[in-house]
């Protein structure tokens, strides 16, 4: 039975013989090896094309942005497996990064969809504050949160966008994307009745989408940088252990709301 268009796979990133492993048209040993850094190798290998320096300074910074923020979701999820299969690193990576959606980390990949519909209607001859407006005004009537803006830590706007902004700037990549990004902050207010600052998930789209990286790509940064931090995280439970200490302060947090047995008492 068929499934899909294709009846034979193709695949343009690499393929290999007895001698030689090919990479996006490149001999792997020869000509990229030592030859690339992993940010310009990732670059590579997600898009076909070399990165430019501005491109590889600002893939570089968003990488170095989001690998790590403390003890958030996805780490407790990873410590908590590791500490309760200690064998199965493989695993407790997997369980940090499923946690990589709409909420933390893939924030980044729908801010980019919401920043490109607003790129389009500036193409057509809206300005830049009317489309901003237009698509935010859209996506809050059809109660879709506004992504990459406020942050339950950062009030103001979270530290990480002024960095990952200047870098960009003074990289020389195009800027387009930063300027609709500021426009959707200028306007939430009006529409959603609050200010919303500027968080990283929405500047790493900004930046990213400057220097040419793929907008279908883009949950693939934050899920590569946070698996770096995942791993340092991991390093660190299996020489200190805190998973089972994590698990214990959320049971003495549980307010348990449901019926209980005749004579149950909770504090036996």
């Amino acid at each position: 039975m068929k499934i899909g268009k294709e009846t034979v796979p193709h695949t343009a990133i690499s393929t290999s013989n007895t001698e030689t492993i090919v990479v996006r048209g490149a001999d792997l040993a020869r000509d990229l090896i030592g030859k690339l850094s992993f940010t310009q190798y990732f670059y590579f290998l997600v898009t076909g094309q070399r990165p430019s320096e501005a491109a590889l300074k600002v893939v570089d910074a968003t990488l170095v942005a989001i690998a790590e923020h403390g003890l958030v979701p996805s780490v407790q999820a990873s410590r908590m497996t590791l500490a309760a299969a200690p064998d199965a690193l493989q695993g407790a990576v997997a369980a940090g990064i499923l946690g990589c959606g709409s909420v933390i980390l893939g924030a980044s990949e729908t801010a980019g969809l919401m920043f490109s519909e607003i790129s389009a209607r500036i193409e057509t001859g809206e300005s830049r504050a009317q489309a901003a407006a237009s698509v935010v005004g859209a996506w809050r009537e059809a109660r879709r949160a506004i992504p990459g803006y406020g942050h339950p830590l950062h009030k103001a706007r979270d530290p990480r966008v002024a960095a990952l902004f200047d870098v960009a700037r003074q990289a020389g990549a195009d800027t387009t994307f930063i300027d609709i990004a500021e426009a959707v902050e200028a306007v939430i207010p009006s529409i959603v009745g609050k200010s919303l600052s500027l968080n990283v998930s929405a500047a790493i789209p900004a930046v990213l989408l400057g220097v040419g990286f793929p907008l279908n790509a883009l949950k693939g940064v934050p899920i590569l940088a946070r698996t770096g931090g995942l791993i340092a995280h991991l390093s660190e439970e299996l020489r200190q252990s805190i998973g089972f200490a994590l698990s214990y302060q959320a049971t003495c947090e549980v307010v348990y709301t449901g019926d209980t047995p005749d004579g149950f008492d909770p504090a036996a």
